[in-house]
């Protein structure tokens, strides 16, 4: 299948109830409409597909662009990894000028894989297409066909370049790789009835094994967790588990869908986000279980878990209520935080006074809509001026978002959150939740914030009347001052 066609193909997402409603026209552009080239939000195409893929830890990374294509790639996602460090190093063709205009990318691709192959022995290869590689007509799916033939392991190529549309299509266009040559090529010896897949969790900062030891108390094994510390082998085995988890539909739910029409894996939306989430998510996916042949008596086990882990979370969160209850939160983030971090924020005392819905499906704003009580409270995109406004204004109490937006808040000189994927600490699981509740906690009562609204001494004529000082003269100040910015605009204009 052409790139064109895949990209049509992804877009026509049948598992979308919202999509099949459109007439045919409308429901070729898909759930999510692709932004312009170059107004790309959150990335390209490209960098979906390497955000989808990378973390998987002991496959070689092959990015065949030149080195600006790749970048700072170590640790650019707080993605933990409890294996090999080998994902994290990411290689680059390089191509130089002189190699597109002699047309030698294809030989030094050829050449790279070669290379990793040699030294690092990988159970796999993936190489990733980008716009000048693209451009220029390297075919690299016949270079990867040969290079598996010669080196005897699987050289996947990735064929989304940066051109084709946003990081929501690379997210995509890389679960079509899967399929297309990862899924369904190993076949393990310990295919067990209680295996299940996790997609669309990329364990930030470690998160996912705050959940997974749940998973383990109810007997359940994930056999694959895509793409979040995930190794190759488990990945190609993941047709064989008898149930999924979608964490992120937004990225993944085209892989979701076609490994249920291939192979008959069920598959729900979750999130592990909360403590109502995530005991939904324990009993959605014991139930999926159960209809695929498992023992009816985990259905009990699992509400006594639920049961156990809820009352210790509830306890660790009361010593917090006091403290938070009625505290207003501006989320601006979107995708499947955008409604499952308000649950969580909710399940406190907090109030949510915005939410943003960018990046968001239209069943994340539906969700939006039954938890808020204002449907106003949920924007699609808020000007950084708007922002600044609600906070200055004091209309937030504290601000969650990714680092780009930090200094917004800063600047407004209230606390801020990180909540996207740079943060350094995990809120998935009933663990997460205390931690995310505490983070906030501490962000909001942290004493820095009352010093850096106090005014300056030279702003605040009362802070200068108290001194001790009896040689400074208040007058005399102010008027120093103001002959000074007489002074100094008579300069300027000058000048």
């Amino acid at each position: 299948m052409s790139l064109q066609a895949k990209i049509q193909d992804v877009f026509n997402e049948p598992a979308c109830d919202k999509n099949q409603g459109k007439d045919a026209k409308a429901r070729k552009k898909g759930c999510s409409k692709p932004l312009t080239p170059g107004a790309a939000a959150g990335g390209c195409a490209f960098d979906g597909a390497k955000i989808v893929l990378q973390p998987i830890t002991d496959v070689a990374h092959l990015i065949h662009a030149p080195l600006a294509c790749e970048g700072n790639s170590w640790d650019n996602r707080g993605a933990g990894s409890s294996g090999s460090d080998l994902w994290r190093i990411s290689f680059t063709t390089d191509l130089t000028e002189l190699d597109v205009v002699m047309g030698q990318g294809e030989k030094k691709l050829f050449k790279a894989v070669r290379e990793i192959a040699e030294r690092h022995a990988p159970p796999a290869i993936f190489v990733y297409s980008t716009c000048v590689t693209a451009l220029i007509g390297d075919d690299i799916g016949a270079v990867c066909r040969r290079a598996t033939e010669r080196f005897g392991l699987p050289v996947v190529p990735v064929n989304a370049p940066g051109f084709v549309g946003s990081k929501n299509l690379g997210n995509k266009l890389a679960g079509e790789a899967l399929l297309d040559h990862v899924i369904g090529t190993h076949e393990p010896d310990d295919v067990g009835p209680m295996d299940i897949n996790i997609l669309g969790e990329f364990n930030l900062s470690g998160e996912f094994w705050m959940v997974k030891p749940l998973l383990e108390k109810l007997g359940m094994r994930v056999r694959a967790c895509v793409p979040g510390d995930a190794r190759y082998l488990d990945v190609a085995a993941a047709h064989t588990a008898k149930a999924t988890m979608m964490v992120c539909s937004t990225a993944l739910i085209n892989l979701a869908r076609k490994m249920e029409e291939r192979w008959g894996i069920p598959f729900f939306e979750g999130s592990f986000y909360g403590v109502s989430d995530t005991s939904d998510a324990l009993r959605q996916l014991a139930k999926l279980l159960v209809q695929q042949g498992a023992d009816p008596a985990l259905l009990d086990r699992t509400e006594a878990l639920i049961a156990e882990e809820e009352a210790i979370v509830w306890q660790k969160l009361a010593a917090f209520r006091p403290r938070l209850e009625g505290k207003r939160v501006l989320l601006n983030t979107g995708g499947v935080k955008s409604w499952s971090v308000v649950s969580a924020l909710q399940e406190v005392g907090l109030e949510i006074v915005g939410t943003s819905t960018k990046k968001s499906t239209v069943e994340d704003k539906e969700r939006i809509k039954q938890l808020l009580k204002d449907e106003k409270h949920a924007f699609d995109a808020m000007a950084p001026r708007d922002l600044y406004a609600m906070l200055a204004e004091n209309r937030a109490d504290i601000m969650l978002s990714g680092g780009r937006t930090q200094f917004i808040a800063l600047k407004a000189k209230m606390p801020w959150l990180d909540i996207n994927q740079e943060r350094h600490h995990p809120y998935a699981g009933y663990d997460g939740m205390v931690e995310l509740v505490r983070q906030i906690d501490i962000a909001i009562h942290n004493p820095i914030w009352s010093e850096v609204r106090r005014a300056a001494p030279w702003d605040d004529n009362e802070c200068m009347r108290d001194t001790n000082i009896d040689a400074i003269d208040v007058d005399f100040v102010a008027h120093t001052r103001k002959k000074f910015v007489e002074t100094t605009a008579d300069d300027l204009a000058e000048c």
